[in-house]
């Protein structure tokens, strides 16, 4: 089990720190450089002028991306909590609060922005939100109440929910690429049964291998491995295919 769950995490921070860099590189880039519409690049609706509310909403979504990608991982990491609690504290409470903070945003952009996807995609998406603010509010409870335990189970699973719309872009570009194509949905709608399956699976694949894992049950390492090499290969898809082009 150690050997997956070591190999699940290589893979996580590998993948995360490439998407948290992109989204820095060219969302990041584009606002520094005064050139707004740059957000229009791939995501829909980025920006719109004379929309100030909606393009803030945009920014700040962007922006807790980005601190997420880049911060999340490190509060997995066993011996820096033991060397520096204090870090740990404050980088946790920065990412709660980013969660929190993304979550809403992104709520808000589902439904009055305008996206891609369908309405049952909306509804995964918008499960996927409420599971964040749900675990952040647990996490936070457990660790005021100094149930560490608890606090760090609620923890892992704010994690997995967090990362949810990562998973998407994995998942997608690992079923691409395994399909050699588009399989299951339609690329200029950009809705399709399988899609409908990723909305909810991005986040709830994940909690279940978790728990799981939590519960010790028998060839649950089996599992964690496999969702390793779903996890690496379809990052590797992604940096190579989506990220790094637009870095």
């Amino acid at each position: 089990m150690t050997y997956a769950v070591r190999l699940w995490f290589l893979a996580t921070i590998a993948g995360q720190l490439m998407f948290g860099m992109y989204v820095a590189a060219l969302y990041g880039g584009a606002a520094l450089h005064g050139d707004l519409n740059g957000w229009n690049a791939v995501m829909t609706h980025g920006y719109v002028d004379g929309q100030r509310l909606g393009n803030a909403a945009t920014g700040a979504h962007l922006l807790m991306s980005a601190i997420i990608m880049l911060g999340g991982a490190l509060q997995l990491i066993p011996q820096l909590r033991s060397m520096a609690p204090v870090f740990h504290r404050w980088n946790g409470r920065l990412y709660v609060a980013c969660a929190v903070a993304a979550g809403l945003s992104g709520l808000y952009m589902l439904w009055f922005r305008g996206t891609v996807g369908d309405t049952v995609q909306h509804l995964g998406t918008s499960l996927n939100s409420v599971l964040i603010l749900v675990c952040a509010f647990l996490a936070v409870r457990h660790a005021l109440a100094r149930d560490f335990a608890a606090h760090r189970r609620w923890a892992l699973r704010l994690f997995l929910c967090v990362s949810g719309v990562w998973y998407f872009r994995i998942g997608l570009m690992f079923w691409l690429a395994v399909n050699g194509g588009p399989a299951g949905f339609d690329i200029k709608t950009f809705t399709g049964p399988f899609l409908s399956f990723l909305s909810y699976a991005q986040y709830l694949l994940p909690l279940a291998v978790l728990e799981l894992y939590l519960r010790r049950v028998r060839g649950t390492a089996v599992l964690v491995a496999l969702s390793a090499v779903v996890t690496g290969v379809g990052g590797v898809v992604a940096t190579m295919g989506m990220w790094l082009p637009r870095m």
